[in-house]
């Protein structure tokens, strides 16, 4: 009998390794769009043992390529002296055309391109990123109201049930 995997595999050849869940409190999320990553060998295996956190990544545009920046991906055990550096800035690889629009909609709008989830597709190293729009305060603050609301009506039709 093979153990349980705790990551979440699709039908269509997907396997989630990590998502940024606060993403989407931070942000208002408009267009997604899917890009790969180019990554070391460890990086990768590392990647296949869920060691990423995407809390503060964020994709930065430099010379006309895009770059995946402030994700964390953790040392690969066995790779001993020859594992990479966890931090590092790693390319994403997207069409030109999608390039320049997104580089264009950042610069003259306001928007952010933020890394929603990482995650595999038939074998390869997928991200999602999103175009974002950073919330204010009280933006922030409505949600939480939201979910405790939702929260409380839920337990008051429990009872009542």
């Amino acid at each position: 009998m093979a153990a349980k995997s705790s990551k979440k595999k699709e039908d269509d050849g997907t396997k989630l390794i990590a998502t940024n869940r606060k993403a989407r409190f931070q942000y208002h999320l408009e267009e997604r769009v899917e890009a790969g990553v180019v990554l070391l060998g460890t990086e990768v295996k590392a990647a296949r043992e869920g060691k990423v956190n995407l809390t503060d990544s964020y994709v930065k545009m430099w010379h006309g390529e895009a770059y995946l920046s402030g994700c964390h991906i953790g040392h690969y055990a066995a790779a001993a002296k020859f594992n990479h550096d966890p931090v590092r800035e790693r390319k994403l690889l997207l069409h030109r055309r999608e390039i320049d629009r997104l580089d264009g909609k950042t610069r003259e709008r306001g928007f952010t391109l933020v890394v929603t989830k990482l995650y595999f597709r038939n074998g390869r190293v997928k991200a999602e990123v999103a175009l974002a729009r950073g919330k204010k305060t009280h933006d922030k603050r409505a949600v939480v109201k939201e979910r405790q609301e939702k929260k409380e009506m839920e337990r008051a039709l429990k009872q009542y049930r």
